[in-house]
């Protein structure tokens, strides 16, 4: 599955932003695809995930009140809504994808970058 992740920008605090990722090369029917971020200077952290045949969710605790992933079936682009956007959000954002039936999330995007300002 190849992906390509876009959407970033530069947002103020308090804001929202779309971010898209689209997948291509194979079938999704037996992958979950998820986002990711890494802000500088820390390690990676999941944010959510969503099982591509059913659409069912799941999130990073700390991000479920204000972020929502969702799926378009016929555009095979994953996204992610972001909103009331703090600074501590600002991160590249990654998407990837791994088999519903693994747990190693082997296949990812180039990333994009989001930058709240207070």
């Amino acid at each position: 599955v190849q992906l390509q992740a876009s959407g970033g920008g530069l947002v103020q605090a308090g804001g929202s932003l779309r971010l898209s990722c689209a997948a291509s090369g194979r079938t999704l029917n037996n992958f979950a695809l998820g986002w990711f971020r890494q802000a500088p200077g820390k390690e990676r952290d999941f944010v959510a995930r969503i099982t591509w045949s059913s659409g069912s969710t799941y999130y990073a605790e700390s991000m479920k009140d204000r972020f929502t992933i969702s799926r378009d079936n016929a555009k095979n682009t994953m996204y992610l809504q972001m909103d009331s956007l703090k600074p501590e959000d600002t991160a590249v954002y990654y998407c990837a994808a791994r088999s519903i039936v693994g747990e190693k999330w082997d296949q990812w995007g180039q990333g994009t970058q989001v930058t709240v300002s207070s």
